[in-house]
């Protein structure tokens, strides 16, 4: 059993920084991959960016050169980093885990922290 925790997200003016964190407890203590996904009302829920076990970073088109994702495996935290905000980044934000186990992959996810952007 797996536990994620988002926290960080809030009401900020564009143009402005919010960081999300994301802490993970529970029997898995090395996922493989920990990201950050975002869900607008109406839209579907998108990849904003991931982290490998091995340190390597993908990131939507969307927020390249704005955010930063890292993660402390030791801690088994994940935490991603928002500049330049604007409106067009509101949304819920989820944090994701995935691992591998004998039966094949599994994944979790977090209850969302809702970031708005205003103009």
């Amino acid at each position: 059993q797996v536990q994620l925790v988002e926290s960080g997200g809030g009401l900020v003016q564009a143009g402005g920084s919010l960081r999300l964190s994301c802490a993970a407890s529970g029997r898995i203590f090395n996922f493989n991959t920990m990201g950050w996904y975002r869900q607008a009302p109406g839209r579907q829920r998108e990849l904003v960016a991931r982290i490998t076990s091995g340190g390597t970073s993908v990131y939507a088109d969307s927020g390249k050169g704005r955010f930063t994702i890292s993660r402390d495996k030791a801690k088994n935290t994940v935490s991603l980093q928002m500049n330049s905000l604007q409106p067009e980044d509101t949304a819920v934000y989820y944090c994701n885990a995935d691992w591998s186990t004998t039966w094949g992959p599994r994944d979790s996810w977090g209850q969302g922290t809702q970031v708005t952007v205003s103009s």
